[in-house]
């Protein structure tokens, strides 16, 4: 018996609930039957172009040389050798007797000093050197990129146009919807 009532139950609710899912349906195909979906032959496609400024990063160098002068000592004792043999030959002519030792040794110690001086002072060297500078610049151009599509269709002996995001192709879905209008004809 229980069995029976579960049974009995539950063909019950199968039988409301598929009643209503069947009244529903018939509702929304009421609510419908006035739109249906076709397609248009498409006639005419216009590309639409909008121009855009676009920015390309390069990289640009330059070389260039420059010239650096350097000031660098000699590093040679002939010179002050040869000033203290020079200074010491003129210091030995002047003097007399042991005057004549003081003044070659005074002319050598002289002669070895201006020779060291001269021998010492900087002597320009140069140097070539090649530089790259780089740096990275924007360049700037225009371009034209397509923006949409102008789209003339045809349907049931009537034009129509649209602007579109896309190439429809030969065929062009529509969807077509009939309600009466609001002029009254007599």
């Amino acid at each position: 018996m229980k069995h029976l009532l579960a049974t009995t139950t539950l063909v019950s609710l199968l039988t409301l609930s598929s009643t209503a899912l069947l009244a529903g349906d018939k509702h929304h195909k009421r609510h419908n039957q006035h739109r249906f979906d076709d397609t248009a032959r498409v006639t005419h496609v216009e590309p639409i172009y909008t121009s855009v400024r676009v920015a390309s990063p390069r990289r640009e160098c330059r070389s260039h040389n420059y010239h650096r002068s350097d000031y660098q000592p000699r590093e040679s004792y002939t010179t002050t050798i040869a000033g203290g043999i020079i200074g010491g030959v003129l210091g030995n002519q002047l003097g007399g007797g042991n005057g004549k030792k003081i003044l070659t040794v005074a002319g050598v110690l002289l002669g070895g000093s201006i020779g060291r001086d001269l021998g010492y002072q900087a002597q320009p060297t140069s140097r070539y050197n090649r530089g790259d500078e780089c740096r990275t610049v924007q360049s700037y151009h225009q371009e034209q990129r397509i923006d949409g599509y102008q789209v003339t269709y045809r349907y049931q002996g009537q034009t129509y146009t649209s602007r579109m995001d896309y190439d429809p192709g030969n065929r062009l879905p529509v969807e077509v919807s009939v309600r009466p209008a609001s002029r009254r004809y007599y």
